[in-house]
């Protein structure tokens, strides 16, 4: 009899799985996951000047942990601060150039394990699973595509 129930630690395997390739580079670009995700986020936004209190915002994450992310990406050399000319208690994040060129390596690995996961698929195979991820992911409330907020579990290793 074929297995047709999907167990979850099929589930958890795959991120599991996924968390190990890319811990790997992070490591080696000595980021956190969550130092990584707000990184790309500053990355992403850097044409509007982000400031801490939309890091806070976008992630539902405190002012101290926010802070002390920043904090550490910024003794790494991935972001500098500015004074907003308009209102002084701001400080714009602007991100260096070895932000960029370090978010540039994370998209590639990222690309790149993700072609190795469905590497046998056919092309009907790969749009089929994308589908399906997308609609399981709504049937649990989430907006496919889009950053999902880091967990308070994920604040305490920062």
């Amino acid at each position: 009899m074929t297995q047709t129930r999907l167990n979850g630690h099929r589930i958890k395997q795959l991120h599991t799985l996924t968390g190990q390739r890319l811990g790997k580079t992070l490591e080696q670009l000595d980021l956190t996951p969550a130092q990584s995700h707000v990184l790309r986020y500053l990355v992403e936004h850097r044409g509007q000047d982000p400031c801490s209190r939309d890091v806070e915002e976008f992630f539902s994450l405190t002012h101290p942990t926010v802070s002390g992310i920043l904090s550490r990406l910024e003794a790494k050399g991935y972001v500098a601060f500015r004074l907003d000319q308009e209102d002084r208690r701001c400080k714009r994040i602007h991100v260096t150039e070895k932000a960029l060129t370090c978010h540039a390596q994370i998209r590639i690995r990222i690309e790149n394990l993700e072609e190795e996961m469905v590497r046998d698929f056919t092309p009907a195979e790969r749009t089929t699973f994308a589908g399906l991820l997308d609609r399981a992911i709504r049937n649990l409330g989430g907006e496919p595509g889009t950053c999902q907020t880091l967990h308070k579990k994920e604040e305490t290793r920062l």
